[in-house]
C-alpha cells in the first residue's frame, strides 16, 4: 500500500513537468511570421476593424432613426 502511494505522488509531480516540456516542444514547432508579413497583417486587422466598425456606427444610426421616425407615428 505504501508503494502505490509513492508511485500516485511521483506521477502527479512528473505532471507538471511533462507539460511545461510538451509546450516547450510545441514552441519550436511555430513557424513565427517575419516582420514585413506581420506589419501587412496588422494594418489589414486594423483597417478591416475600422471599415466594420464605420458600417456597424451607420446601420446603428439608421435603425436608430427608423425606429424613431415609427415610435412618432
Amino acid at each position: 500500500m505504501g508503494d502505490s502511494a509513492k508511485s500516485v505522488k511521483a506521477d502527479k509531480t512528473s505532471k507538471p513537468v511533462k507539460f511545461w516540456n510538451g509546450v516547450k516542444a510545441e514552441f519550436k514547432k511555430i513557424s513565427w511570421p517575419d516582420k514585413d508579413s506581420l506589419l501587412k497583417q496588422s494594418v489589414a486587422v486594423v483597417a478591416i476593424s475600422v471599415v466594420v466598425g464605420i458600417i456597424i456606427t451607420v446601420l446603428d444610426f439608421a435603425l436608430q432613426y427608423g425606429v424613431d421616425f415609427l415610435t412618432t407615428l
